[in-house]
């Protein structure tokens, strides 16, 4: 999903008021760049985006299907907070190559490349799908949706999100996650056999152990039960084993 839409948050309280919210911290530094979530109540995912801060405003980079829902779910929690939040022009480009100036290493992993913001989107063509996958990286509409909690897709591995920061939306779910419980389902690399197409049930047996998400070159991302993921199993013709 390469479709982007950039936000600017700005006023006095900005910084308080995302660190408040989001999954990461932002209290220092107030510039760079950082991957965050916001969750629901209950802990599950919103939307994730990347958070930029520059001298009088914090962008969020967020894919564009999520950002005017986004966009409603602060202006709710702003309340009297000194915050303005508001669409922009500005255009993401990105690549894995050189990184032109003024670009920002992507913080899930420098595996990932670069984000540079400006008046010009686009990239390098670097093949992303396949670079997900051999990084294991959940996307915006296809590893990551409204039943996703960001524990099971690597969060914690990508940088995206803080467990010393305090609370924030969702704080707690994801905190008894991490702590209290060990996970029984994420997201996995497999190797895949044959044709198979993205959304495809994983069978262990007559037992379904997953989904099969991003496919690129024989390899894939899925989400699995770990505890059905032994061995080899199928989607639809195609046999899948872990990787």
């Amino acid at each position: 999903m390469t479709d982007r839409t950039i936000l600017a948050v700005t006023g006095s309280d900005r910084v308080k008021f995302l660190h408040g919210l989001t999954t990461n911290d932002l209290r220092t530094p107030t510039e760079g760049i950082a991957y965050a979530a916001l969750l629901t109540p209950q802990g599950k995912y919103l939307a994730d985006f990347f958070m930029v801060g520059q001298a009088d405003r914090i962008l969020i980079d967020v894919a564009t299907p999520l950002a005017a829902g986004l966009m409603q779910r602060l202006t709710m929690y702003r309340l009297r907070a000194d915050v303005q939040i508001a669409a922009t022009d500005l255009q993401v480009k990105r690549g894995t190559g050189d990184a032109p100036e003024g670009a920002l290493t992507d913080p899930r992993d420098a595996a990932l490349g670069w984000r540079l913001y400006g008046a010009e989107g686009g990239d390098d063509g670097t093949d992303w799908a396949a670079l997900r996958i051999e990084h294991l990286i959940p996307e915006t509409g296809v590893e990551l949706g409204p039943d996703s909690y960001i524990l099971e897709q690597g969060f914690d591995r990508l940088n995206g999100v803080d467990f010393k920061k305090g609370c924030y939306v969702g704080q707690e779910v994801t905190a008894r996650m991490k702590h209290k419980t060990e996970l029984k389902k994420g997201l996995v690399r497999v190797l895949v056999d044959g044709a198979a197409e993205a959304g495809t049930p994983i069978m262990a047996g007559d037992k379904e152990a997953g989904v099969l998400h991003t496919v690129s070159g024989g390899k894939g991302i899925a989400y699995l039960r770990f505890d059905r993921a032994d061995g080899e199993m199928t989607a639809g013709e195609a046999k899948v084993t872990r990787a």
